[in-house]
């Protein structure tokens, strides 16, 4: 793990793109927890203050056609002009003060969430040039370590900034860090050719996105097993209520599960980049994927240090499909094409949670959660299948 950390920080492009990722990352999990508990303040409403979270999710639903975007100008100066536009707009949510301005509240965090889907992609996009296809695997290893470590101590940062002083000051802290993500992706050095002015419409180079991914045989089962690993992970999100009560505990020990499966994700985020050259893309997400399965298990059963270990079973595993996707789509998709293919993969291996979520919320009324999770394992297991026993593939991708 030391020297994984080390391969990443002694990169100077690596570090400062890690520093970015980190700043931003804090600021942004402060606010997600904080903009809701304003809502809920501020009106009363247990849906309203859902809407917070739906706004910042929604336009990954269009995540194609926003990654394409990415690929129409240099991705340096896109990230910092967009850190700093954001840093800029949320200096207007100061004006909150009531019910009345709440839509200024919705907006701003519908276009932030817009902003984050281009942001993301152009990160995809700019990071094999920034870092060097070599550091892909460590470095994404260690940006969802720094992503699940901010998930773990930053809401409670915003919760507890938002009880002292407020809402407003919350988005200040979080324009501060987009200011400061700005200025690391400023001091990155690379040099980025302007990119060919292509006479196609939007939705046609959208197109041309899905189909690069969706005809490479290298990339289409991680991402469709990505996909389905994070609809299960969405069942299997809605039913820890249940899990908590069969074990005879109060609904606050989740949260307990919550912070163990965190510690999960950032132990295997240090580790992948060394187990993804081992062991290759393909098995290293089939490995995490099957670890799921077994995490579904444990959880099934009636003891709470059965229950510890398949949340932090899980917390290993779900992210290792993830990093792999990420890892070969910027491995293996050309400069051009990169931003509307890494956004479009991220919609199809993340937006699935939402769904997963109703799914598992309708089921967790209806069947027992110890018929549920066994049933859960069982998938997973043959989700992970197709990528631990499938055929090495070396023909060649698709041409742009």
């Amino acid at each position: 793990m030391t020297s994984t950390i080390g391969r990443v920080l002694r990169d100077r492009n690596a570090s400062l793109y890690l520093g970015a990722v980190v700043v931003s990352g804090f600021g942004t999990s402060a606010l997600w927890l904080a903009s809701g508990i304003w809502v809920k303040e501020l009106t009363g409403s247990d849906g309203l203050a859902a809407l917070c979270q739906f706004a910042l999710w929604a336009p990954a639903l269009i995540g194609p056609l926003l990654g394409t975007l990415a690929d129409r100008t240099r991705r340096k100066p896109l990230l910092v002009a967009a850190n700093l536009a954001l840093g800029v707009l949320l200096l207007s949510l100061f004006a909150v003060d009531g019910t009345g301005q709440l839509w200024i509240l919705f907006a701003v965090l519908l276009v932030y969430g817009a902003c984050g889907v281009v942001t993301d992609a152009a990160e995809a996009a700019l990071v094999p040039t920034a870092v060097g296809k070599e550091l892909l695997g460590d470095f994404n290893g260690l940006r969802m370590s720094a992503n699940e470590g901010m998930k773990l101590v930053a809401p409670l940062a915003g919760a507890g900034l938002f009880a002292a002083y407020g809402g407003a000051r919350v988005a200040l802290l979080d324009a501060v860090t987009f200011v400061l993500a700005a200025g690391m992706y400023g001091l990155l050095r690379v040099r980025e050719s302007a990119p060919v002015r292509e006479r196609a419409s939007l939705r046609e180079r959208t197109a041309e996105g899905a189909r690069y991914l969706w005809g490479h045989e290298r990339l289409r089962p991680l991402v469709v097993a990505g996909g389905l690993t994070m609809l299960s992970s969405g069942v299997s999100g809605a039913l820890v209520y249940a899990i908590v009560e069969g074990l005879g505990r109060s609904p606050a020990y989740t949260g307990v599960l919550y912070v163990v499966q965190g510690a999960g994700s950032v132990a295997v985020g240090v580790a992948s980049g060394a187990l993804l050259r081992r062991f290759g893309a393909r098995r290293f997400g089939g490995a995490g994927i099957a670890l799921t399965g077994v995490a579904a298990g444990l959880s099934a059963l009636p003891s709470d240090a059965a229950v510890l270990a398949g949340s932090f079973a899980n917390g290993v595993g779900l992210p290792c499909v993830l990093i792999a996707g990420l890892t070969a789509v910027q491995r293996e998709t050309p400069d051009a094409l990169l931003g509307r293919v890494a956004a479009t993969a991220n919609t199809l291996m993340f937006t699935p949670t939402a769904v997963g979520i109703a799914a598992g919320a309708a089921l967790v009324e209806c069947v027992d959660v110890r018929v549920l999770l066994p049933v859960l394992a069982g998938a997973r297991l043959l989700i992970a299948a197709p990528l631990l026993l499938g055929r090495r593939v070396t023909s060649r991708p698709p041409s742009a």
